[in-house]
């Protein structure tokens, strides 16, 4: 018999169900996140749920809030739940599930109830995942887009503002009327300098409104960065179902996720932090050394297997790396022009990590998807690839293998596999990025252009040149064979000229 997940079943779970070891109505709330998705219910509130389960930490509950449909729906199927989340950890030698209740509210998806609610005195940091491609940046510079239609609209109504950024800082200042102190904001995002491009938007919205307001926020409120990890696939029926028929609980919005998490954070939190050290946060003075290795080794081998992967047909991530060809390419990739890319952390080793990178990305029970690691290449490419590219260009080091995945990606971007299989290319740069793809692999002539989001590389001669190279390998031989050529030495072997002269 199946128990429908709330409050009232906490105390006769299943046996097979770790529940809370604390009392819920002990929690008092001391953050707001942002952005209420599967990544934080498997981590951020993972964590804190650990530490009330200590007994320590409970006026740091989390308070749920959103601006997005999605972020109305989540909150519609949480609500009945009383924010109970099931998660499952998915280890191949055996499924657990816990339930988390570190969350105990969710503001209305209203922005003026979200502005009010952040002017409490309770709310100590504002926590975020608004995803990589959600900090307004501008391709070109690096710098925050001030000039964007979503952020305009808010410039010119800044009583009610519409964007994150908007409303972050329209509660700081009310925070700032009340005589209360500004909370700490700490991006969760998988996105470098998080901490750094989360100030760069918050203070730049503000200095758009005034010079002096964005003087004050860049001096007063604190952004630390972080560095997260958890693999955390989509929840649909699959999920739901597990969840019900394992472990006996109707959730309508279980969690599932691997068996391995990790969050470093840089120790800047002027108003206070829960204790989350004694349940494994590594808190650092700098988290940049651990980012760039995240970024650059699991997140770089993500899309290094993302694009082959969905080329030859594979739906599933532990599938891909099955097939020995995407398997012998990822490690010679990250062996021979990713790692060497990443600066040395004292007592870290990197070829460990890609051991345990590999590892994870083959657990057949986590059950991700080649489709979710395709999503949003555009924002992604730019922050996980295109900067070792440079780095190599730089150092005048080979880029064969990078150049290469540039160019499966582009032919990806096509719209269908070696079969012939269309698939949907999830991207806000969708039909640009069709157009450069149909330019590059179907054009008549050389003249194609590369997209603003490559920035330099652009019209680098040495990348175009490496990225054409492998362009005309994939067309002339197919993905397998051009991944086998690249595995075996032989991929420059055959000179060719298509698009060369790009």
């Amino acid at each position: 018999m199946t128990k429908r997940l709330n409050n009232t079943v906490l105390a006769t779970l299943p046996d097979t169900v770790k529940a809370p070891a604390y009392t819920r109505a002990d929690l008092s709330a001391g953050i707001l996140h942002i952005g209420v998705g599967n990544f934080h219910r498997a981590h951020q509130a993972i964590y804190l749920s650990k530490l009330f389960d200590l007994g320590e930490g409970r006026d740091w509950a989390i308070v749920g809030a959103g601006l997005k449909p999605y972020d109305k729906a989540m909150r519609d199927r949480l609500a009945p739940q009383d924010w109970l989340t099931t998660v499952v950890e998915l280890d191949p030698d055996g499924l657990s599930a816990q339930v988390c209740g570190a969350m105990i509210d969710f503001v209305d998806v209203d922005t003026a109830d979200l502005i009010d609610r952040l002017s409490e005195p309770d709310i100590r940091i504002v926590s975020l995942t608004i995803t990589e491609g959600g900090y307004f940046v501008d391709p070109n510079t690096g710098g925050f887009d001030a000039a964007h239609p979503e952020i305009q609209a808010d410039l010119a109504h800044p009583e009610a503002p519409e964007t994150v950024f908007g409303i972050l800082v329209a509660a700081l200042l009310r925070r700032r009327d009340k005589g209360l102190p500004p909370f700490t904001v700490m991006s969760c995002d998988n996105l470098p300098e998080n901490g750094h491009m989360a100030k760069q938007a918050v203070a730049g919205y503000a200095a758009a409104l005034s010079p002096e307001t964005g003087t004050w926020i860049a001096e007063t409120v604190a952004f630390p960065n972080g560095m997260v990890d958890c693999i955390t696939p989509a929840t649909g029926d699959r999920e739901r179902q597990l969840v019900k028929d394992k472990f006996g609980l109707e959730d309508a919005a279980p969690v599932v996720c691997e068996p391995f998490r990790q969050w470093v954070l840089e120790d800047h939190f002027p108003t206070g932090r829960p204790a989350l050290e004694k349940v494994g946060v590594e808190f650092v003075k700098d988290v940049a050394p651990y980012e760039l290795m995240k970024l650059r080794i699991l997140n770089g081998g993500h899309a290094a297997i993302a694009y082959p992967g969905a080329l030859l047909g594979h739906y599933f991530v532990h599938d891909a790396m099955a097939d020995p060809l995407i398997r012998a390419f990822l490690k010679k990739l990250e062996t021979q022009e990713i790692l060497p890319t990443v600066p040395e952390i004292p007592g870290v080793s990197f070829t460990d990590y890609l051991d345990t990178v590999i590892e994870r990305f083959s657990n057949p029970a986590v059950g991700d998807t080649i489709p979710r690691l395709c999503l949003d290449g555009s924002n992604r490419q730019p922050k996980f690839i295109l900067p070792a590219i440079q780095e190599r260009l730089d150092q005048g080091l080979p880029i064969t293998g990078l150049a290469l995945e540039t160019a499966l990606w582009c032919r990806y971007c096509l719209g269908h596999n070696e079969a012939g299989e269309t698939h949907v290319i999830e991207d806000g740069s969708a039909a640009l990025l069709q157009a450069w793809a149909r330019d590059v692999y179907e054009g008549a002539s050389d003249a194609f252009v590369m997209p603003d989001l490559f920035g330099a590389l652009g019209t680098n001669q040495t990348f175009l040149k490496a990225f054409c190279h492998a362009v005309a390998r994939i067309s002339a031989d197919g993905v397998a064979e051009t991944l086998k050529s690249y595995i075996d030495g032989t991929f420059d072997d055959t000179a060719t000229t298509h698009h060369a002269s790009a």
